[in-house]
């Protein structure tokens, strides 16, 4: 009984012990066992209407975009621009699909399997597949049949092969296709909702009186800028009710703004010498060696490939060399120093002709047993679905290619094995011979050498460590010489800081501090930058002291305005005006409502509608303008001879909306507010 009350006395202790026992093992296990929700959590990219986008599937869409770009591009390479692009394409196309599909769908709207495949395959392609070059025939049109045997060969291709040439081909259309998809379920839906945004009669009418009807307007003009600021004064009550009022206009994305300095990497004095010795140590063997080509492809920034250089090809600065009269194999160049490069050349072989370049037709046979059929097409003129290559210099080719292109003879055709196919090429025609030399090239580039960088390394990070605040870090850029440069606007998923490459990493680290941070060395291209927090933007809206300036010089332009109005009040004439604001009377010529701009005054909407308001002769009140006050008098309003025809202004009208319309509901069916972007947490 003693314990029994013991557990009574405690009993409010007891169970808070027993009840943290308890939480405790429920988040033991559900940190365990439910950690396949945590992880899948990191794994979303973002959101599109709370629908989520996993990483791995904009991975693979990127991935595929790349695949295509390198297809269309003919390029394999791609620079951290590219990338951002690549990057920011796939995230637009994903968001749009996901916002746009919920969207037709609450209207019942799809497009169909049988809609999908006129889009791709039909007599008349959408526009997508029509301009894709890889459909292109020799014209270089659009060719229906090329796009067919093109989709058959990917139908008829053997599956079980590991063959990487297919998988992109598949991958190529399979893009094409979903981006036929949203972009026609787009135009379907703008297509409906801009039927409830056309033009009517009454617009019509007014669209062809503002043309029809104009006047002529004599003015006088007093600019905002001739009155001294000191002449009108904002209180900061004011600013404050006016940032408050408009408050809307001001919202902001999160962003940061920096100020950084940087340390450019250049070759040190010591880099120019060690190059300079470098190829004064080689110059004598460079002259008696009989390998030349070993002693270039082993020391040389150029390679020597033994090829066929015409003028043209052999760097400037070595071309009088090279061709000069009497030149003989065995010469070598005086050691040049042209654009941080040493250099010294040799003669190889000279005196001699070739062609310069080859026109070919190319064509990919995907069963080797067709090539003789194919031989006797092309023989009879008949060219089915080759394509035209064009003129082709020899650097533009595979070596082991332009070796037979090159040694044919016109109208000759040569195969070379393609996976499990062959290409197909034949010479349309070769160009002249012209003179040609083989060229062996020394050179090497002088570049910051390892100590080079690792010195400038060490002023820089000297630097960071030093001054590590934000008076210390400005106070050394100005001591040192070092210009401090601004970069503004700077959001979570920007790709670089202002135009500084490589430099992803610095806008994590400008969101994971605050104001007055200064960061560690980044290497940006050729220079390594530290870089200083100077504003930390989060809020919903920019703060008012960030836009002080901008809605004092607001209400410093309406005052200004209404003190030029008192000075102008009691007119009696324009010419009365005139003398009030020590200006001369100007004449706009030819005013219509459907004006950009007010005579020489520029964009002033408000003058404009004033002017055409006025009766011939009528003075008008001082009108604020956007750039200063005005005073108009009436012209005599005239009207051109035309007759309206209702249906072409209609069609006129509904046409300009048609420009407006997609774009504008397309945002409206997005909204920015439904969006949530996750990428930089992954890239």
């Amino acid at each position: 009984m003693a314990s029994l009350q013991k557990i009574r006395n405690h009993g409010v202790a007891l169970l808070i012990i027993v009840g943290l026992a308890m939480l405790a093992f429920i988040l033991g296990d559900l940190f365990s066992s439910g950690s396949t929700l945590m992880n899948r959590s990191r794994e979303v990219v973002g959101k599109v209407n709370g629908e989520k986008i996993n990483i791995r599937d904009f991975e693979a869409a990127r991935e595929q975009l790349t695949e295509v770009y390198k297809i269309e591009s003919g390029r394999s390479d791609m620079d951290e621009e590219m990338q951002s692009n690549l990057n920011n394409q796939v995230w637009q196309m994903m968001v749009e699909n996901i916002a746009l599909t919920a969207a037709a769908g609450e209207v019942g709207m799809v497009v169909t399997d049988d809609e999908l495949s006129e889009q791709c395959i039909g007599e008349n392609p959408h526009q997508l597949i029509r301009t894709r070059r890889a459909f292109f025939d020799q014209s270089g049109q659009f060719n229906r049949l090329a796009l067919l045997n093109f989709l058959s060969s990917l139908e008829q291709a053997d599956e079980s092969a590991d063959n990487g040439q297919l998988r992109q081909a598949k991958s190529y259309w399979m893009y094409w296709e979903n981006a036929v998809r949203l972009t026609y379920l787009q135009e379907k839906y703008t297509g409906l909702l801009g039927e409830l945004v056309g033009a009517n009669k009454l617009e019509a009418q007014d669209a062809f009186n503002a043309r029809q009807n104009s006047v002529d307007v004599e003015y006088v003009m007093q600019p905002y800028y001739a009155i001294a600021d000191s002449l009108v004064s904002v209180k900061e009550s004011e600013i404050s009710a006016r940032y408050q009022k408009n408050k809307k206009q001001y919202k902001q994305t999160p962003n940061r703004q920096l100020a950084y300095v940087a340390f450019d990497i250049v070759p040190s004095e010591q880099d120019f010498k060690d190059v300079e010795t470098w190829i004064n140590n080689l110059s004598e063997e460079f002259k008696t060696t009989d390998d030349v080509a070993a002693l270039v492809n082993s020391n040389s920034d150029e390679n020597y490939t033994g090829a066929d250089l015409a003028k043209e090809d052999v760097p400037e600065y070595l071309q009088e060399f090279a061709f000069a009269n009497g030149r003989k194999a065995g010469d070598v160049s005086d050691i040049m120093f042209v654009d941080n490069t040493y250099s010294m050349a040799r003669v190889m072989e000279n005196n001699y002709q070739k062609p310069d370049s080859v026109q070919l037709r190319y064509l990919v046979l995907s069963n080797p047993a067709e090539l003789d059929s194919l031989k006797n097409e092309w023989k009879a003129g008949r060219y089915g679905d080759a394509n035209e290559l064009g003129w082709l210099k020899a650097k533009d080719l595979p070596k082991e290619i332009a070796e037979k292109a090159f040694s044919a003879k016109k109208n000759d055709i040569l195969d070379f094995p393609y996976g499990a196919g062959l290409q197909v090429l034949q010479l349309i025609d070769i160009s002249a011979p012209t003179p040609k030399i083989k060229l062996a090239i020394l050179s090497r580039e002088v570049s910051p050498s390892s100590k080079t960088y690792a010195n400038i390394f060490n002023q820089a990070k000297q630097f960071a460590v030093q001054n590590n605040t934000d008076e210390k870090f400005r106070q050394a850029a100005e001591e040192q010489g070092l210009t401090l440069q601004p970069a503004y606007g700077i959001q979570k998923n920007s790709q670089k800081v202002a135009s500084l490459p490589s430099s992803r990493q610095m806008v994590r680290w400008a969101f994971d501090h605050k104001q007055g941070s200064v960061s560690d060395v980044y290497e940006c291209g050729n220079q390594y930058v530290i870089a200083l927090i100077t504003e930390v933007n989060d809020g919903e809206y920019r703060s008012l002291e960030q836009v002080s300036s901008e809605i004092r010089m607001e209400l410093v332009r309406e005052k200004k305005a209404e003190l030029i109005k008192s000075n102008l009040a009691n007119l009696t004439s324009l010419e009365d005006a005139a003398g009030k604001v020590n200006a001369e009377v100007q004449t706009a010529e030819n005013v219509t409502a459907s004006a950009y701009r007010f005579g020489s005054a520029g964009s002033e909407p408000a003058v404009i509608g004033e002017a055409l308001r006025l009766t011939a002769g009528e003075l008008s009140k001082p009108i604020g303008g956007n750039t200063g006050v005005f005073v108009l008098k009436g012209g005599e309003k005239k009207t051109t001879d035309g007759t309206l025809n209702e249906e072409n202004e209609i069609n006129t009208l509904k046409q300009r909306l048609s420009y407006q319309t997609p774009y504008q509901l397309l945002n409206q069916v997005i909204g920015t507010d439904n969006v949530v972007d996750n990428r930089s947490n992954f890239y």
